[in-house]
C-alpha cells in the first residue's frame, strides 16, 4: 500500500450552500470509506473559512484514489474546482524519524 496526500481546492461559487447540502453525505462517505481515508480535513485561508481539503488515503495506485474520490457526494455536487495527488513517504512522524 502506498500513502497518497490528496490536496482539493474548493470553488467559491456556491461553495458553503454545496457544503451545507451535502455535508452530511460527505461525512458518511468518508466513514464507509475509513479504510482507505485515513485521515480527512478542511483547508482555510484568512479571508476564505473553507477553501479546500486534504485526505491522506492509504491505496494500491493513484488510480485507486481518483476512483475514491470521484465516488465522494462534493465531487459530484462540482464542489471541487481542482485536485492534486502525490503519493507520500512519511519520514517524520510524532517526534521521530521513522
Amino acid at each position: 500500500m502506498t500513502l497518497f496526500a490528496v490536496l482539493f481546492e474548493d470553488d467559491p461559487q456556491n461553495a458553503a450552500a454545496i457544503r451545507k447540502e451535502y455535508l452530511p453525505r460527505h461525512i458518511a462517505f468518508l466513514e464507509a470509506n475509513a479504510a482507505s481515508i485515513r485521515t480527512a480535513g478542511p483547508l482555510s485561508r484568512e479571508s476564505d473559512a473553507f477553501a479546500g481539503g486534504l485526505w491522506l488515503v492509504e491505496a494500491e495506485t493513484a488510480d485507486a484514489v481518483d476512483r475514491l474520490m470521484k465516488d465522494d457526494p462534493f465531487w459530484a455536487a462540482g464542489l471541487r474546482k481542482s485536485v492534486k495527488v502525490f503519493s507520500w513517504n512519511r519520514v517524520f512522524a510524532e517526534g521521530a524519524l521513522l
